[in-house]
């Protein structure tokens, strides 16, 4: 069973990739951490306790954190996950809020109290919470099990700007601050999340099944759907965090390349463009691999499964 903090920004996609870890008995949910991102930090953390209750677990710990990013100034994607961050999905007031504590430091002590190399990091939005709980805590990266990042792009180009993908533009110094660590980062970058898409049969089969989260899922997917279509004339909308969740379950899902990656913080025309170099003189010794492929069918099978429990 993999011990796992998952960091994100609920948005849509963010909450099917919650849906599908809360779902998922390989992975032991230690806390959901959230920050500002597709929108703002107290949003996103009412999001999650949202997602948590329709999925049934209240046991799960949700802690608030930044609601800025490190040095630039803060922007949102409402515009691709409505105002709500969860486009038309039926809200509610939780039943339960989230924890006391900032979850920079709640990340600093689920870590801290476990051996090293226990804990796992989900991270589905900006890097924030995750650089600001290394600087509380310098030997945190060290501890750290694997970090995987839905971040980034290389051939795909941007989808933000163009060449920069949201949750590194977000916070563009807080994943150099991550990636620069140390800690074994594997990344799933644009480059592999447009390969995993939401076309009308895998939608169907996932509007099929009679569970509450796999109807919250329908309707977020219906959405992403209609904005793929009104705004690039696609048929199926890229499925990017749960990609993460998905490598957690079922690695062999995706290819992996060892590589170098640096985050550009300083052009005004570059800000969060991610420069992966895969001509390395020691690629054993790369600290960091960036997804290149994915089995879609693979992952659609495994998200659907998991939505039918």
């Amino acid at each position: 069973m993999t011990k796992l903090i998952f960091d994100c920004d609920p948005g849509v996609d963010d909450a099917i990739a919650l849906f599908l870890a809360f779902a998922s008995p390989e992975l032991e949910l230690l806390a959901i951490t959230t920050t500002a991102g597709n929108v703002s930090a107290s949003l996103t953390a009412r999001n999650a306790a949202i997602i948590r209750q329709i999925a049934g677990r209240e046991d799960v710990p949700i802690h608030a954190g930044a609601d800025r990013p490190l040095f630039r100034a803060a922007v949102e994607a409402g515009a691709f996950h409505g105002e709500s961050g969860l486009g038309p999905l039926e809200l509610f007031t939780p039943a339960k809020g989230v924890e006391a504590g900032h979850a920079a430091q709640a990340i600093v002590d689920i870590v801290m109290a476990h051996a090293p190399g226990e804990v796992t990091l989900a991270v589905t939005g900006p890097c924030t919470n995750l650089a600001l709980a290394m600087q509380l805590e310098p030997t945190l990266a060290a501890r750290l099990g694997p970090v995987v990042v839905m971040g980034g792009a290389r051939r795909e180009g941007g989808n933000i700007t163009a060449s920069a993908e949201f949750n590194i533009f977000a916070d563009p110094h807080a994943a150099q601050v991550v990636f620069a660590s140390g800690a074994r980062c594997v990344v799933m970058g644009l480059d592999v999340t447009h390969q995993v898409r939401a076309d009308p049969a895998r939608t169907a089969a996932i509007a099929a099944i009679d569970r509450p989260a796999a109807k919250a899922s329908t309707v977020l997917l219906e959405f992403s759907n209609a904005l793929e279509r009104d705004i690039v004339g696609g048929t199926g909308a890229p499925i990017h965090d749960p990609c993460v969740i998905a490598y957690l379950l079922a690695p062999q899902l995706f290819t992996l390349r060892r590589c170098d990656l640096q985050v550009e913080t300083s052009s005004p025309l570059t800000l969060g463009h991610t420069a992966v170099e895969f001509r390395l003189p020691d690629p054993a010794a790369a600290r960091i691999e960036w997804a290149t492929g994915a089995d879609a069918d693979g992952v659609f099978t495994l998200l659907t499964e998991r939505l039918a429990r």
